[in-house]
């Protein structure tokens, strides 16, 4: 039998994704967030627009997608209720947050530089995607409460590292979701994927077929 329920959250699951980004200072920040899904090259990130992170893609126009695997749980929770906001913001205070001016330093991870955006990559993730922002779409502004508390960040992905642990055997371009464990988080807590249910007839198209192909141009013949 179905109920009818309030919940105050709705993290179904999703892939726990940690940001990195660049505070004013040229610092790194890195932040865990699971509010993100991917459709392409493009990603959307959901954030409380007053936190650290989206103001500071929004001043720089850049980030990393860092994905943790599962084995990365207890690196990832040194970084709950931290925040590179000095002051740290009332309502975030209320929460338990702390300010933590080195990020990277306080979990683990290791910073490494990227290719084509100013923030770091952190070295243990599997999985170090960079990006540039390209739209940013207000969330709520019809809403009288929620008016400019949330935001989605529309970023593209420039480049991708993936380790070669989870590289498709004899296809290095693919990840083989037989070793890929992501990170999930699901109502607050940490999970990770069992094995493989069964075949999905939707695996029968080939993952070429998903990559945008240049727009075939008839050549113009002069006569």
């Amino acid at each position: 039998m179905h109920r009818t329920i309030n919940p105050a959250i709705l993290y179904f699951g999703t892939p726990v994704v940690l940001v990195s980004s660049l505070n004013e200072d040229g610092s790194p920040n890195l932040a865990p967030m699971s509010s993100a899904w991917w459709l392409g090259s493009r990603c959307l990130l959901g954030f409380g627009a007053r936190s650290k992170t989206p103001r500071n893609i929004i001043r720089t126009g850049e980030c990393v997608l860092n994905l943790p695997s599962a084995n990365l749980a207890g690196m990832v929770d040194r970084l709950a209720l931290t925040t590179a906001s000095n002051p740290v913001p009332e309502f975030k205070l209320n929460r338990g947050y702390r300010h933590e001016p080195d990020k990277f330093g306080c979990s683990g991870f290791t910073a490494v530089p990227s290719d084509r955006v100013q923030p770091p990559r952190a070295l243990e993730c599997p999985v170090q995607l960079e990006a540039t922002l390209k739209h940013v779409h207000p969330i709520a502004d019809e809403s009288d409460d929620l008016r400019g508390r949330l935001v989605s960040l529309e970023v593209h992905i420039e480049r991708v590292h993936v380790d070669e642990s989870i590289q498709f055997d004899g296809d290095p371009d693919r990840i083989d979701p037989d070793k890929w464990r992501p990170l999930i988080m699901s109502f607050q807590h940490f999970y990770g994927l069992g094995p493989r249910l069964r075949d999905s007839r939707l695996a029968t198209i080939p993952e070429s077929a998903y990559r945008p192909q240049a727009l075939s141009i008839e050549p113009i013949v002069s006569r």
